[in-house]
């Protein structure tokens, strides 16, 4: 008799477990998981960490422009040139950061992970067909593609995760695909075609849920990818001006000389943020190398 196939609830209960177990004893991981809930906590309570409006001009005693004050009480990491509290917008700029980043993180993860899964449950012309799809998006140059689509149509939010997800998802599906083709050919799977299991189900029920630590992995990176993409944009002018974020930050205080000023306050504590999340992705795919290489347990 067939080995029972435990439910598709039960199964993906257990990578997640997985997941959250390597998390808790590799040090990459737990640093990348860390920053990101950090960075997920000040987006929600930003109105409450920010100390002022940080799209207020401020003035100063004498009503003028609080132009280019230095760190203090008052303004943690001091102001712009125009009068407005860094800090303060640093902190709303983490708001822009997780809605772009774990927007473009599940469009990412959901069309590489459908197409690998169709791509290498089907074979055949359907394999085909998406490879060489994969293949002509990896060719495309990231950035100025991201460019002109954004020159092309209204700047923003929306623009910046397609070109994330349409960009990134070859990188996923290729790896669902090649992990597609071993578990197509295991017991279980087996057992559910001679009990009379239909395709869609085998495939989104047996197959699917052996997969999820991978899709987990490469959503993980794509929110670095997104956010570093968006900082991009934002910096050379294609961004949403009416948002708040640190390519924003950092295009402006590159507009108003603040480096030649030495105003190192306004455009290194942004440049860091995006350093941090743009790592974090790296740390957890670092730490979830186990997955993608089984041989590499200990």
């Amino acid at each position: 008799m067939a080995p029972a196939r435990p439910s598709a609830w039960r199964t993906a209960s257990g990578q997640i477990g997985r997941v959250l177990r390597i998390a808790s004893r590799d040090w990459f991981a737990l640093a990348g998981t860390l920053i990101y809930l950090a960075l997920i906590l000040v987006a929600i309570f930003a109105d409450r960490i920010a100390t002022h409006d940080p799209s207020e001009i401020l003035y100063t005693g004498r009503y003028r422009i609080a132009r280019n004050l230095p760190m203090s009480w008052d303004h943690l990491l001091g102001t712009t040139h125009g009068g407005r509290d860094i800090f303060s917008q640093l902190v709303y700029g983490s708001r822009s950061a997780v809605v772009v980043g774990l927007t473009a993180a599940f469009c990412v993860a959901a069309i590489g992970t459908l197409l690998g899964l169709l791509s290498g449950f089907f074979r055949g012309w359907v394999d085909t067909v998406v490879m060489r799809l994969a293949d002509v998006v990896l060719g495309l140059p990231f950035l100025p593609f991201v460019i002109v689509l954004a020159a092309l149509t209204r700047p923003g939010t929306a623009t910046i995760v397609f070109s994330v997800a349409v960009l990134l998802w070859p990188n996923t599906a290729r790896v669902i695909r090649s992990q597609v083709l071993t578990v197509r050919e295991r017991a279980f799977v087996e057992a559910a075609r001679v009990t009379g299991c239909s395709t869609w189900r085998i495939l989104f029920v047996h197959v699917a849920p052996s997969i999820l630590p991978l899709s987990f992995l490469y959503g993980s990176i794509a929110v670095g990818w997104a956010i570093l993409t968006e900082a991009s944009a934002s910096f050379l002018g294609f961004g949403d001006p009416s948002v708040i974020s640190w390519g924003g930050m950092l295009q402006d205080a590159y507009a108003s000389q603040a480096m030649g000023r030495g105003a190192y306050n306004w455009f290194i504590p942004p440049g860091l943020c995006i350093v941090l999340v743009v790592l974090a992705g790296f740390f957890i795919s670092r730490g979830y190398e186990e997955i993608l290489f089984p041989k590499l347990r200990s």
